[in-house]
Order: structure tokens, then C-alpha cells, then sequence
């Protein structure tokens, strides 16, 4: 349903409920990829940061958030605590050194 579609708050917070879900669900789908990364780049010599692929990220989704209409600023300040938070994941199976 299009958000012109809803006639209701009923109708609106049902589609916003599903789109959370959504959005958890891929943020669980993501953190998976995080984990095998923390597996792989022990063998490749790789730290959990690796500070030009954090930028490549930040920018890619803030391109694509004004791309989509969306304050990129918002999007930026997100992926950063998500991507600060993937690599703290990474360093708790690979270590602070790692």
C-alpha cells in the first residue's frame, strides 16, 4: 500500500510496523555478513576497520539516500553507529588488534 493509499492511522502504523520488520530483518541479515567477515579477514590479514571501505559505505548509502529523497545527513549519522557497531562485532571475534 502507498502512503497516499491509507486513509487511516490504523493503516499507516500497520505499514509502518511492516516496514520495521523489514528493516530488522535486514539488519539481522546484514550482521550475518559482518560475522563471516570476522572469519575471513583474519586469513587475509585484514583489521575489523579498515577505514577507506567505511568511507566507500558511507558514501554509497548517502548517495543513494538522495538518490531516494532522503536527508542524507540522517542516513550517514546511521550507517556510522552501524558501521561502528558491526566493527566492535568483528573485534569481539577477532580482537581489538585484529
Amino acid at each position: 500500500m502507498r502512503p497516499a493509499d491509507c486513509a487511516t492511522m490504523a493503516e499507516l502504523r500497520a505499514e509502518i510496523d511492516r516496514i520495521d520488520a523489514t528493516i530488522v530483518a535486514l539488519l539481522a541479515e546484514r550482521s550475518r555478513y559482518i560475522d563471516r567477515a570476522s572469519e575471513i579477514k583474519p586469513g587475509l590479514g585484514l583489521p575489523a576497520r579498515i577505514e577507506d571501505r567505511v568511507e566507500d559505505v558511507v558514501a554509497k548509502v548517502s548517495a543513494r539516500a538522495m538518490a531516494e529523497g532522503l536527508d542524507p545527513e540522517l542516513v550517514e549519522d546511521l550507517w556510522r553507529r552501524l558501521i561502528n557497531w558491526s566493527i566492535r562485532r568483528e573485534e569481539n571475534v577477532m580482537g581489538p588488534d585484529g
